[in-house]
């Protein structure tokens, strides 16, 4: 996957750039506000049709205009790929391929295989089981429209199940025979779930651990387990059993919603027992796990996008990205930095085919 040429108009602090860029690695360089994470952020739309940094649309149109378009051609396994997206304030956000518009955003989801690796990452660890299920959803939907369109529909009988909670609350009755309406349907689509992310886990753990080992020389065992209701008792069972507190608590307590993945160096929570350098290190291998999880799925190399990482890795795993990225051919690279000298001096030892964009 290659991004050849990219025109961004009115997205964020950017008002009108067009950029053609080289086939290995691409250098944006610049002092801190000048827009440099905020390229970065304008592929990953065209990728995922929403900001890595912030997905609600309208906030990032640039103020005081009421629009923002940004357009990028692919070249994608020989054949050429024009991706736009558009989004107008009080409209609908439009993504067009090759100037068609697609009916439903979510079929564009893999079009465009790319892999993020930010300071933001850092949610991964610190935060709550939502933004772990959210990064493993979305590495296995780029690769399996049929999980997104289960994980769409999951999300959506959930919604309706606890507002059939809230109705029954409300009015001081309950249908158990309405009710069973949705469980089935959250049984149905969250067993296919559970058992696709099972196989996931099974799948992905392993190139983890190997690329731990490359980053850190490291003789620490980590691993990435899942962590589900469904692995002590059947969906149906178990909505049954959280029946009361459904009701009391007007929400779906049971399912594949409840799933957590954690990160484990040593068999223990990184958050907790885990060097800061020890969780920098996770991090990275869990993006570049993901890049060869996604490359081996689509049979095609991924973009990969490296956001101000000089600043806050040190020299020597930086270093080591870098020597990774050109050992294994890892495709198309963008990185974002405020020292060109530094930024240049990595890559020069590594390869002299590069360019450097210089933002003001």
């Amino acid at each position: 996957m290659i991004l050849n040429d990219l025109s961004i108009i009115n997205f964020k602090n950017i008002n009108h750039q067009n950029f053609s860029f080289n086939a290995k690695i691409n250098c944006f360089v610049g002092r801190n506000g000048v827009g440099k994470t905020n390229i970065l952020d304008s592929i990953y739309l065209l990728a995922f049709g929403k900001s890595y940094f912030n997905p609600i649309t309208k906030q990032n149109i640039q103020h005081g205009e009421d629009f923002f378009v940004v357009d990028g051609s692919f070249e994608k396994n020989g054949s050429k790929q024009q991706i736009v997206v558009s989004v107008k304030k009080g409209q609908k956000k439009i993504i067009k391929k090759n100037a068609k518009v697609y009916d439903k955003i979510s079929d564009h989801i893999g079009e465009i295989p790319l892999v993020i690796i930010s300071p933001a990452d850092r949610d991964l660890i610190i935060e709550g089981s939502e933004t772990r299920r959210r990064f493993v959803d979305s590495v296995i939907s780029q690769g399996d429209k049929s999980y997104l369109t289960a994980l769409i529909n999951y999300q959506k009988v959930v919604s309706q199940r606890n507002a059939l909670l809230k109705y029954f609350a409300a009015n001081y009755q309950f249908d158990a025979s309405t009710l069973q309406v949705y469980n089935q349907q959250m049984a149905d689509y969250g067993e296919e779930l559970f058992t696709k992310r099972l196989r996931f886990i099974e799948e992905f753990q392993p190139i983890l651990q190997q690329r731990y080992q490359d980053i850190s020389n490291a003789r620490e065992k980590v691993s990435f387990t899942y962590k589900s209701q469904l692995q002590d008792e059947n969906f149906e069972v178990g909505l049954q059993n959280a029946l009361e507190k459904d009701k009391r608590l007007q929400y779906s307590n049971f399912g594949i919603h409840k799933d957590d993945f954690q990160f484990e160096i040593e068999n223990y929570p990184i958050k907790k027992f885990g060097s800061q350098g020890q969780q920098k290190s996770y991090l990275i291998a869990l993006k570049f796990a993901q890049y060869d999880f996604m490359k081996a799925q689509k049979g095609t190399k991924p973009l990969l996008l490296l956001d101000d990482i000089f600043d806050k890795l040190d020299e020597e795993r930086v270093q080591k990205i870098i020597e990774m990225v050109m050992k294994d051919d890892l495709g198309q690279l963008f990185i974002s930095d405020t020292h060109a000298q530094r930024t240049e001096n990595v890559v020069k030892e590594n390869t002299t085919d590069y360019q450097i964009f210089e933002l003001t």
